[in-house]
C-alpha cells in the first residue's frame, strides 16, 4: 500500500461516482418528474449499504466490491441533488464547494500537523458517528410506526444545530481516514488496503455532502 496508490483509486472512485450522478441527475432534469428517480435515491442506497457492509465485513473485497459502492451511491446523490436543486435553485454548487472546501482545509491542515489523530480523538469521533448513525436507525424505525423525531428532519433551530453537529462529525471524519491511509503506507499494509482506504474516504466525503446538503435545504427553508 502507498499514498500514491490509494490517492489514484480515490480519483478513480470519485470520478464512478460523478459519471453515475450525472446519469440520474439528467434523468430527473429532463421532465422534472421524481417517479423516473425514486428508484434509484431509495434502491440504490439500500444496495449500497448491503454492499459497503460485505466491504467492511470482507476488506479483501474492496477492489471488486468499492466500485459498485461508488456506482449505486453516485445513482441516489445524483438524484438527491437533481430534486433538492429542483426546490433551492443553487443548492448543489453550494454543497459541492462547501464539502471540497472542507475536505481540502482538513488535508492542509492535518498535514501541517495542527490536527492529529490520536487515539482518544478518534475514540471521540466514532462514539459521536455510531450516536448519529443510532439516531438516524430511530428515526427510520420510527417512520414505519408513527414515532418522530423532530429535530432530524425539521428546520427548526434544533433541527439546523443538529445537522450543524453532523457535518462537523463528519467532516472529522476525514481527519481519521487521512490517518488511516497514511499509518498504512507507513506499515506497508497489503495493496488491497488502497481500495479499502480510498473506499472509506469515499463513505466520509459522500456522507459529508449529503449532510451538508440537508444542512443547506433546512436553512434555505426557513427563508
Amino acid at each position: 500500500m502507498t499514498i500514491n496508490g490509494t490517492v489514484n483509486k480515490i480519483a478513480f472512485l470519485g470520478f464512478i461516482v460523478l459519471a453515475t450522478a450525472y446519469y440520474t441527475w439528467n434523468l430527473f432534469q429532463e421532465n422534472q418528474d421524481i417517479t423516473r428517480i425514486q428508484p434509484y435515491l431509495l434502491g440504490a442506497s439500500l444496495t449500497a449499504f448491503g454492499v459497503a457492509v460485505l466491504i467492511i465485513y470482507k476488506k479483501t473485497t474492496a477492489p471488486y466490491l468499492a466500485p459498485i459502492y461508488c456506482g449505486l451511491q453516485g445513482l441516489a446523490i445524483g438524484g438527491l441533488s437533481a430534486l433538492m436543486e429542483s426546490r433551492f435553485p443553487g443548492i448543489v454548487i453550494q454543497a459541492i464547494i462547501l464539502t471540497f472546501g472542507i475536505l481540502f482545509s482538513l488535508l492542509i491542515i492535518y498535514r501541517l500537523g495542527i490536527i492529529k489523530a490520536t487515539e482518544n480523538f478518534k475514540l471521540i469521533v466514532a462514539s459521536a458517528t455510531a450516536g448519529i448513525a443510532l439516531c438516524y436507525i430511530i428515526s427510520l424505525v420510527g417512520s414505519f410506526i408513527g414515532f418522530h423525531l423532530p429535530f432530524i428532519h425539521d428546520n427548526s433551530i434544533s433541527g439546523i444545530i443538529f445537522s450543524l453537529f453532523v457535518v462537523i462529525i463528519a467532516a472529522l471524519n476525514l481527519v481519521v481516514d487521512f490517518d488511516f491511509i497514511e499509518k498504512g503506507a507507513e506499515m506497508k499494509a497489503p495493496k488491497y488496503m488502497e481500495w479499502y482506504a480510498a473506499f472509506g474516504l469515499m463513505v466520509t466525503i459522500i456522507w459529508l455532502y449529503i449532510e451538508i446538503l440537508r444542512l443547506l435545504a433546512k436553512s434555505k427553508s426557513r427563508k
